[in-house]
């Protein structure tokens, strides 16, 4: 099979790249160029996509003896993700822009100009398990419940799923670095990435008042009364404690919580933990990793990429779902990513619209 493989600069993916050499796969190493500016070095384990990035990923081809090239869609992350980001925060939502970048991205652009290209897979280092069967392909959760990525991609269709290979998904994270040493892979030891790669310096609340500005407004409390001033709703994300500066202490004396962001009317509504739990969730624009759920539905769902899973049931319509929670959950936000999943299988994925008590 002839195989692109996607090479971040780090561990996994040249891993996964050297996993797919093995397996006897014709493979090409591709590092994606999303930054308009990059940095020459990376900030410690923030960020991605420096030139340091990008000449590990080269090293790693050189070692594995597989012909590399960079490919530039800086201008199409910009505009699917790092915009797309932007715009959700202004709307008062929160957005997961890794989840948007794997969509849009990795197995949206990456896939289609690999495929046009004559490639029949492209290759990651995610951490997810795809089964293949007479049936098609299903994705279920890591080895490494800790590093498990499938939340993330949650949004692949059957048909992208497809043509993905994740070398990874059996494997222990410490099992991979000790891989990367005995094949003499120089990026072993080098720290994971994370928080949101575009923002290198992990100021989110910067980043986006440089781009939105300030709109200065009020923070009010669940009965709407006055408690605080604020230089921007987009600062603030659901449940979110900290960096209040509220000028009225509660009544209580508890600590108050971010409940609600209102973009048109500029405020922000806060008030106690247990007004943060949420029983139901509506949500749109499913995708589904194989055959769509029709009407009701018992499994798991999860809403954040570090979170558990917890027992719900579904009602799925066409384009929008309602999940009902066996338990209550607290800081659920509009924009979030709800993932079903079938004991460790996933099933598919929908974005949060809104929520209820």
């Amino acid at each position: 099979m002839k195989v692109l493989a996607a090479m971040s600069g780090g561990v996994d993916s040249a891993v996964a790249a050297a996993r797919a050499v093995d397996a006897g796969h014709d493979v090409t190493g591709v590092h994606l160029a999303l930054s308009k500016n990059p940095q020459s070095f990376r900030s410690g384990a923030r960020g991605c996509c420096s030139k340091e990035d990008a000449a590990d990923a080269r090293r790693a081809a050189d070692v594995l003896g597989i012909p590399f090239y960079v490919w530039d869609l800086s201008d199409r992350f910009a505009a699917d993700v790092v915009d797309n980001f932007v715009a959700e925060y202004a709307a008062g939502r929160t957005p997961n822009p890794c989840l948007r970048c794997n969509e849009k991205i990795k197995f949206a652009a990456v896939l289609e100009r690999a495929v046009a290209l004559g490639f029949d897979a492209v290759c990651t280092g995610h951490y997810a398990r795809l089964v293949r069967s007479d049936n098609g392909v299903a994705m279920y959760r890591s080895a490494d419940a800790e590093k498990d990525q499938s939340y993330v991609l949650g949004v692949l269709t059957a048909a992208q799923l497809a043509r993905s290979v994740f070398p990874l998904g059996g494997a222990l994270k410490s099992e991979v670095r000790a891989e990367a040493e005995q094949r003499g892979l120089l990026v072993a030891n080098k720290p994971d990435s994370h928080d949101i790669c575009f923002i290198a310096d992990g100021d989110t609340a910067g980043f986006l008042s440089r781009r939105l500005g300030s709109a200065p407004g009020d923070i009010v409390d669940a009965d709407g009364a006055k408690v605080g001033d604020h230089s921007g709703s987009h600062q603030f994300t659901i449940g979110q404690r900290r960096g209040l500066r509220l000028g009225v202490p509660a009544v209580d004396g508890r600590p108050r919580y971010v409940l609600d962001i209102s973009p048109v009317t500029n405020t922000v509504t806060v008030g106690p933990q247990e007004a943060l739990d949420v029983s139901s969730i509506v949500a749109g624009a499913p995708t589904w990793t194989g055959e769509p759920i029709t009407g009701s539905w018992t499994g798991l769902v999860q809403v954040r990429a570090h979170g558990s899973a917890m027992p719900a049931r579904v009602l799925a319509a066409a384009d929008q779902l309602e999940v009902i929670l066996e338990a209550p959950a607290a800081g659920i936000a509009p924009g979030q990513a709800v993932v079903l999943y079938e004991d460790d299988r996933v099933v598919g994925s929908a974005t949060i619209i809104r929520t209820g008590s």
